[in-house]
């Protein structure tokens, strides 16, 4: 989907305030036959959007005793995707929206968020608290370091995603800017900020990241990922 699509999609989308609606009192699951209550004739939680919330209670009227309404968004366009989905391994706290995809063999970890658009090859680990904008693109057989950030583009519109190619390490607290392509096998050293394109096979470091050297045995040693953390 390029960024005119996704605009659309989320223009267009029915915005959602799911809140969970925990409730006590009396004969409770004959009154909420109608929703997708989960309880008892005395205590129980209703899934449903905070805009019927309203005509709950009135239907409750005096059988509800007490309530507690527990919510994470508001007025949201975009779910979350659904993680069965995916063949990858997917840590908890990771936050992925929908219209993501995500290769075979990934690891997402703890934190990491991935935005509507993002696309991730087989075999590439996101780090923690990584952040992937709207159309970033990971090729396979990467490692994305912790806390970096993948610039996203859905606005402007016309502006281009960031592109990772395939086999390429970036380390942590990386920023890459959009419209960024880093070349195959390439290696990003830990804190820096990519504001150009980086040649295939090449080592880049600082802010403005610079090229340092081209990626020589000693790197691949340093940079060598491990298959068996990308085991299901």
């Amino acid at each position: 989907m390029n960024s005119y699509d996704l605009i659309d999609y989320i223009s267009n989308s029915t915005k959602k305030t799911p809140v969970k609606f925990y409730v006590q009192g009396e004969d409770l699951s004959e009154a909420l036959s109608d929703y997708d209550y989960f309880g008892d004739d005395n205590s129980g939680v209703v899934f449903c959007d905070y805009n019927d919330l309203s005509e709950i209670r009135d239907k409750l009227a005096d059988k509800l005793d007490k309530e507690k309404i527990e919510m994470d968004r508001k007025n949201s366009a975009i779910p979350l995707a659904d993680y069965n989905k995916y063949n990858a391994r997917i840590e908890p706290g990771a936050h992925i929206r929908d219209q993501v995809e995500i290769g075979d063999g990934c690891v997402i970890m703890m934190g990491a968020v991935i935005n509507i658009g993002a696309k991730i090859g087989e075999n590439t680990m996101i780090d923690m608290n990584t952040v992937l904008g709207g159309r970033a693109t990971v090729g396979n057989n990467c490692h994305i370091g912790a806390g970096t950030v993948l610039a996203g583009v859905i606005e402007p519109p016309s502006a281009d995603p960031v592109i990772v190619e395939d086999n390429v390490l970036i380390g942590a607290n990386v920023v890459v800017l959009e419209g960024v392509k880093i070349g195959e096998g390439a290696v990003i050293a830990a804190g820096s900020i990519v504001i150009d394109d980086v040649p295939p096979a090449s080592v880049f470091a600082g802010a403005p990241a610079k090229k340092i050297k081209d990626v020589d045995d000693k790197t691949k040693q340093k940079t060598e990922l491990v298959s068996s953390l990308r085991k299901l």
